[in-house]
């Protein structure tokens, strides 16, 4: 006999939010690996939406424009890597927090290879719909990285 008014979520919701939660965590660890750490442009069809958009104007709006600024990047540090630190979903968005390492042994933004090892930490907060990042908002420390690259400020 129920006491209160209160309705009864039972555990089959639970459940399938928890299972949805789990669903998201994973497609952003997968998104860090597959794309990232193993360079695997194809993932980037895989996880991205054709429309997708952030607030970082370098890696423009779309897929495509994703995929050429990661293109750079994997010329610049043929050995990026992200390691994931904290996921955190609530919904549809999932928050990463991540520490990129590499070395720049290819050109970036104009400037030769410094040879120069990067230590940086940020956080991803990203939408998903449809097992596909649709948005994201990164926030991480590029100053410190283009002060440890020697880039211009």
């Amino acid at each position: 006999m129920r006491m209160n008014n209160l309705p009864n979520r039972g555990d089959a919701g639970d459940s399938d939010i928890a299972r949805k939660n789990e669903e998201i965590r994973q497609i952003a660890k997968d998104f860090f690996e597959e794309i990232w750490n193993k360079g695997d442009e194809s993932a980037i069809d895989k996880f991205i939406s054709v429309n997708t958009f952030g607030n970082d104007p370098q890696f423009g709006t779309g897929r495509e424009s994703f995929r050429a600024k990661w293109r750079e990047w994997q010329i610049a540090f043929p050995d990026i890597h992200f390691r994931i630190d904290d996921v955190i979903v609530e919904g549809n968005q999932v928050v990463t927090k991540w520490h990129l390492t590499g070395t720049q042994t290819g050109p970036l933004e104009g400037q030769p290879p410094s040879n120069k090892k990067v230590s940086v930490d940020g956080v991803s907060i990203d939408k998903v719909e449809g097992g596909l990042v649709v948005s994201g908002f990164d926030a991480w420390d590029s100053l410190n990285f283009r002060k440890q690259l020697g880039l211009p400020l």
